[in-house]
């Protein structure tokens, strides 16, 4: 088996905890801000802790349809939060899962950094391309974004 990491850090003006509070929302909001990339997100078993297995249903702007994925790890004290997809057609037919390990650390201007490890778990030695990783690196990046222009205009919420 061998492994292919990607890593994205964007800035934020905001807060460390009130950037986790936002993507603790990420079901929710993700499907209003980027209904062309997430159709829906359902909680299949589980409440949101450690074990929670959920369902991603993709939108038309990104070549997959589905995906299932677990929670691994929260850590809501150290703004951490780490999952796995395990199923889906976004496995591309060469991944056993993928991996994400989420941290949002503050930064010495007030505001902080949200910091996502990516590891895709090759099921061989054939990896993704590397096109596919730039692509997968500017979702990741537009859609942390999207979320954080959706807090800015709910601050009543965030």
């Amino acid at each position: 088996m061998s492994f292919v990491t990607l890593e994205v850090e964007v800035p934020s003006q905001f807060p460390a905890d009130r950037v986790f509070k936002v993507f603790s929302d990420f079901d929710t909001i993700a499907p209003k801000v980027l209904p062309q990339v997430f159709k829906s997100i359902e909680t299949v078993q589980g409440n949101g802790d450690v074990g929670t297995i959920k369902t991603f249903t993709f939108g038309d702007a990104v070549p997959f349809t589905s995906a299932k994925y677990k929670v691994d790890a929260l850590d809501v004290s150290n703004n951490s939060y780490s999952y796995s997809f395990i199923e889906g057609d976004n496995l591309i037919g060469i991944l056993e899962s993928i991996s994400y390990h989420v941290k949002v650390v503050p930064s010495s201007d007030g505001g902080s950094v949200f910091k996502q490890t990516v590891k895709y778990n090759c099921k061989g030695d054939e990896k993704p391309a590397e096109e596919f990783l730039k692509k997968e690196k500017e979702l990741y990046e537009n859609t942390y974004k999207a979320i954080e222009a959706y807090a800015v205009a709910h601050p009543e919420t965030y």
